[in-house]
């Protein structure tokens, strides 16, 4: 359907008026109805939006869930999988719920609907915080696996330093450099999220390619017996193993966190009653990826996985072709992180505009007011990839703050303010077990970083 167009509205039904989806709608209501010229924009398909959205989930909280069975154990771990997707599917399906309650387009219109003004700011920031510091993760990841990382004291050299050695010119730095030019500048001035679709594709077939491959690894290893049987639960052996449990639930948090981008690809569906059945197929199928890829990331790797399990190719696997299974493996998942980039940018930039400009012109109308955010928001997060050492550090800190306030504290608090009267009592019920586990356990999680952080720098000076 065209966007503003006059056609039968018999034939608009299913789209609920979808001319109030431009980018700028989700940040400015008073300027929905304006034409921001995508007048040839025939909404959005089912895959494309499965794509879109699989691909706001599966970004690099992946590479630190093999570090979590560490932690939980494989069997603890898998549950503890399985059921965070469970949550995630009914926080936004609160979330949606209410949107369609409150005639709202956006997280942030509920927020606004529910709280008001300072509801609507809050969850802005929230979204700043969170999607900057998973893009800095993604960068990380890319330094990491193209120039290499050091690990307590021991060196990963990157696929470009095994290729070509150390030069200048494959440094950190320059290489993510490079990158952000090449790649995320020209992905992140498209400026409709449906433009993203096929890099979408892309990259969830490149995040296959990267699972298929270390399954293959891992199953010619378990035949030939060189896999030891890891542990089924945690190892707790005093309370301060029992605390540190707590520390991966930031970790688990973000790896479902898409919330801030489900009513941006609601807004673009063509059929808007598909996007329940959207967000069931993505939560399913990268469900599927992640539990793949703990379990035979952590078979394959036992206690020596690292925080971002890609700096563990580097060594020999003990299995022919090793070192070119290592190289594909990195580079296929590296290359599916750079396509990640433009889909988490998308809400961040629209979340900034909004909390500085909530009064302006459309974003997507102003290409000097697009132009400078994009620049600026790529140069904070360029500058945070090569000050920030690792990205368990990047995750505890936004999983254990904004993220569990955008997929659990906020769908919960919205629910429970019930402005619309349509919260069941088993919503309710849900809602307070929500928020009560989140609070709980971010505590614990934060506190325990803290802890280790403070014993991890005294120790030296003892």
């Amino acid at each position: 359907m065209t966007i503003g167009s006059l056609k039968p509205a018999k034939e608009k039904k299913s789209r609920r008026s979808k001319q109030i989806i431009d980018e700028k709608v989700p940040l400015l209501p008073t300027k929905q109805e304006e034409d921001v010229g995508f007048d040839e924009f025939n909404g959005a398909s089912f895959t494309g939006a499965v794509f879109n959205l699989s691909t706001t989930i599966v970004g690099a909280g992946i590479m630190a869930l093999p570090a979590t069975m560490k932690v939980l154990g494989l069997g603890l771990g898998i549950a503890m999988i399985i059921f965070m997707a469970f949550l995630a599917e009914a926080s936004i399906e609160m979330l949606l719920r209410f949107s369609r309650a409150g005639k709202t387009v956006s997280y942030a219109g509920v927020m606004g609907d529910a709280f008001g003004k300072y509801g609507r700011m809050l969850l802005q920031v929230c979204v700043l915080v969170n999607n900057i510091g998973v893009l800095i993760v993604y960068m990380i990841i890319l330094g990491d696996v193209l120039s290499g990382t050091t690990s307590s004291g021991i060196h990963h050299a990157g696929v470009l330093e095994g290729w070509f050695g150390e030069h200048w010119w494959n440094g950190r730095a320059f290489v993510l450099l490079v990158i952000t030019l090449a790649v995320f500048a020209p992905l992140a001035c498209l400026k409709r999220i449906d433009s993203l679709r096929f890099t979408s594709a892309l990259s969830v077939a490149l995040a296959v390619v990267f699972l298929v491959i270390t399954v293959g690894i891992t199953s010619v290893k378990l035949i030939n017996g060189s896999i030891l049987m890891p542990r089924l639960l945690p190892d707790v052996t005093d309370l301060a193993s029992f605390w540190k449990l707590f520390t991966v639930v930031p970790i688990l948090v973000t790896a479902y966190i898409c919330h801030y981008n489900v009513h941006s690809i609601d807004n673009e569906l063509e059929d808007a009653t598909q996007i329940k059945a959207v967000v069931r197929t993505s939560l399913a199928l990268c469900s599927t990826v992640y539990v793949m890829t703990s379990l035979f990331g952590f078979l394959l790797f036992g206690d020596a996985t690292l925080d971002d399990v890609l700096a563990n190719f580097d060594t020999d696997l003990g299995i022919p072709y090793s070192s070119l299974l290592n190289d594909a493996v990195r580079v296929s998942y590296a290359a599916h992180l750079m396509l990640v980039f433009p889909i988490v940018f998308y809400p961040l930039r629209l979340n900034l505009d909004g909390l500085l400009f909530p009064s302006a012109r459309p974003l997507t109308s102003d290409n000097l007011r697009f132009g400078l955010t994009s620049i600026g928001l790529i140069s904070v997060i360029f500058l945070g990839a090569n000050f920030i050492p690792s990205i368990w550090d990047a995750f505890q800190f936004t999983g254990a703050t904004a993220a569990v306030c955008i997929g659990f504290i906020f769908p919960a608090a919205i629910t429970l303010g019930n402005r619309h009267g349509i919260a069941t009592k088993k919503d309710k019920i849900l809602c307070i077990f929500m928020i009560a586990l989140a609070v709980f356990s971010n505590l614990v999680a934060i506190y325990s970083d803290a802890y280790a952080l403070f014993k991890k720098n005294a120790s030296p000076r003892e």
